[in-house]
């Protein structure tokens, strides 16, 4: 994001020196990539103060053979106090969560926060179908640029993977691949979080999600009034309620300026009803209702 030039960025932890030293090492690049972004690292949430948009990515990381949900109670608490934190200082701002387990998170920072839901969601739908359009250019060995990718849902072992709405240059990939190859390509991406931690050992992924999250906050900043999917509360909307699962969105200036609703198939509909029931399960552990 800072090399995009558009916006001020303060980078906030509760960890002295760790959000100054990753600031000083960012700004040190600007004569290299050519941006002059003011960034800043502090300990105080005073220096975030009357932000347009705040990224929480506070919280516990995966560790290999831990499941997201595992995240859920250590996670719960920190993210109520950085959202309580949040909402004293940029009391006008927009929330994009990206802490997992993202979708219940994100639930969390709208109960907490009392914001409209337009102006609290989370990065899940962009870093999971980003993730599925790499696997199948990769499999076609046809441009990125080329793929489009429908996913939808929780963000985890729940996700909803519709291949038929997932195209090559308009050709949906029913068409151009095997339903042996698409269920393995469907697999790799739904696991594709926990293949990353088992590789590392010691961290999770971070490039590809910091890289959804920029594209994110491009749509906001810039008005782009972009379609992108994104962990959005839903309010009936796919026959769901009051449930935050990835469906897509127009993200522009104000948040979400539009919750997109495509014509699914009946056993598609039903799979993202069991998506919205297990994250349903997971926020009754956060005791929200």
């Amino acid at each position: 994001m800072a090399e995009r030039g558009y916006a001020d960025i303060v980078l906030m932890d509760i960890i002295e020196g760790l959000p100054q030293g990753k600031a000083l090492d960012i700004a040190e690049s600007a004569p290299i990539l050519n941006f002059d972004t003011h960034i800043i690292g502090t300990n105080s949430y005073q220096e975030t103060a009357n932000s347009d948009v705040v990224i929480i990515t506070s919280g516990t990381g995966r560790k290999p053979g831990m499941t997201r949900d595992e995240l859920l109670l250590t996670n719960m608490k920190i993210i109520t106090e950085v959202t309580h934190n949040v909402v004293n200082h940029s009391p006008n701002g927009i929330i994009i969560m990206v802490t997992n387990p993202v979708d219940a998170m994100t639930h969390l920072a709208i109960h907490t926060s009392q914001f409209p839901r337009n102006r609290v969601f989370g990065l899940s739908g962009v870093l999971d179908s980003t993730r599925f359009s790499s696997f199948i250019a990769t499999e076609l060995n046809v441009s990125v640029k080329d793929v489009s990718a429908c996913v939808l849902g929780q963000h985890g072992r729940n996700m909803v993977v519709i291949p038929r709405l997932s195209t090559v240059s308009g050709t949906p990939i029913t068409k151009l691949l095997p339903q042996e190859t698409i269920n393995r390509l469907v697999a790799r991406t739904i696991g594709g979080g926990e293949e990353i931690v088992g590789l590392l050992k010691t961290g999770s992924a971070f490039y590809t999600p910091s890289a959804a999250i920029a594209q994110m906050v491009d749509a906001v900043i810039l008005d782009k009034k972009e379609i992108l999917p994104c962990a959005t509360y839903l309010q009936g909307e796919y026959g769901i309620k009051d449930t935050v699962i990835s469906v897509p969105v127009k993200l522009g200036k104000s948040g979400i300026e539009q919750i997109i609703e495509l014509e699914l198939t009946p056993e598609e509909k039903q799979a993202l009803a069991t998506s919205a029931k297990a994250v349903q399960e997971l926020v009754k552990t956060v005791k929200l209702g």
